[in-house]
């Protein structure tokens, strides 16, 4: 036992997890007491047929129900090349960490819709399950929000208070991800037919949204819509007399959309943009960047690039071409399609 190498549970949480293969030794009995998201559960009972189909290019961190079977295995993948560890205490020793650890804590005061949301999403995502978050808000809406949030993705809400000074919600995130079996239909596809600054930036609010509640979200942006996925810079391509006065007319980029309603030759947009800084609101730009980066799928209409003349060229990373059936199917797989 003093020869194979040892960890605490503490220690093994301030590890980079995607680097490394965690081993759960436990019966299916026992892992439906408990799972441990991202384990690769091989009973005990059947090393002997499974435990060489371990790749061997990561270390591998080893625990059972109480510690005792682990230190076994352990060393018999040490014997066989392998860079294998103990988690000390095992399943027991683990569950019992995180009873007694203290939350994290998470600030989100003076965060906007939704940037408490997807910041507690981002905040979860690096946490083990069963372990607690607590957030910190000042934004109404998010006594409302977390509660839905929670019950949508299987997280429990411990605690919610609401008093004059902020908003306190205490989350544990679940212990393994929730097959929800209405999941596989709640995907939300974006028909975003527009090209005016409100509807876009409660188009990619509600985009970010969804994306932090785990769904796929696919955005279709059709028409005066396409000319949010316009570089701000133009773009030297050949085009046609009429194409090129398409372009020339038509707004280049986020930056140049005009509001639906009292945009006053352009005043209106400047001064809901000035609104929206002084309350903490993202900007449509930041919005679109943290879309990009939690995966939401941005899908340009082919056929309305053509009839309006904008090349691919001329469009920001990350949009993929689509047509008709790239929406429809988008859409099929959706309980929420809207067209803004």
């Amino acid at each position: 036992m003093d020869e194979i190498k040892h960890i605490s549970v503490e220690e093994f949480l301030k590890l980079e997890r995607n680097s490394l293969t965690l081993l759960d030794l436990r019966e299916p009995d026992q892992v439906l007491l408990g799972a441990v998201e991202g384990a690769v559960n091989i009973p005990f009972s059947r090393v002997g047929k499974e435990l060489e189909k371990l790749p061997k290019d990561k270390p591998v961190y080893v625990f059972c129900q109480e510690g005792s079977l682990s230190t076994e295995i352990t060393e018999q993948l040490q014997d066989w090349g392998y860079d294998a560890t103990n988690l000390d205490g095992g399943w027991r020793a683990w569950k019992k960490w995180l009873e007694e650890a203290e939350p994290i804590t998470l600030d989100a005061r003076g965060l906007k819709c939704p940037g408490p949301i997807v910041k507690t999403a981002d905040t979860l995502r690096e946490m083990v399950g069963g372990q607690k978050l607590k957030i910190e808000a000042t934004e109404d809406a998010f006594a409302p929000d977390i509660s839905v949030w929670c019950e949508r993705t299987g997280n429990k809400l411990l605690r919610l208070e609401v008093r004059p000074e902020g908003i306190e919600a205490l989350v544990e995130k679940a212990e393994a991800p929730v097959q929800n079996p209405a999941a596989a239909q709640n995907d939300k596809t974006f028909v975003v037919f527009s090209g005016d600054l409100d509807k876009t930036i409660a188009a990619f609010i509600m985009a970010n949204g969804a994306a932090a509640m785990g769904r796929r979200v696919t955005m279709f942006f059709t028409f005066w819509g396409l000319n949010i996925l316009r570089r701000p810079e133009k773009v030297s391509v050949a085009k046609s007399f009429i194409e090129g006065m398409f372009g020339f007319m038509m707004p280049r980029g986020t930056k140049k959309l005009g509001l639906s309603r009292m945009n006053m030759g352009g005043l209106g947009a400047k001064m809901i943009r000035g609104i929206m800084k002084e309350k903490g609101v993202s900007s449509l730009e930041e919005l679109i960047d943290s879309a990009r980066a939690h995966g939401v799928r941005l899908v340009a209409c082919q056929m309305s690039m053509d009839i309006m003349g904008i090349r691919k060229e001329e469009l920001i990373d990350g949009v993929e071409l689509g047509g008709v059936s790239t929406f429809l199917g988008s859409g099929e797989q959706s309980d929420m399609s809207l067209f803004i």
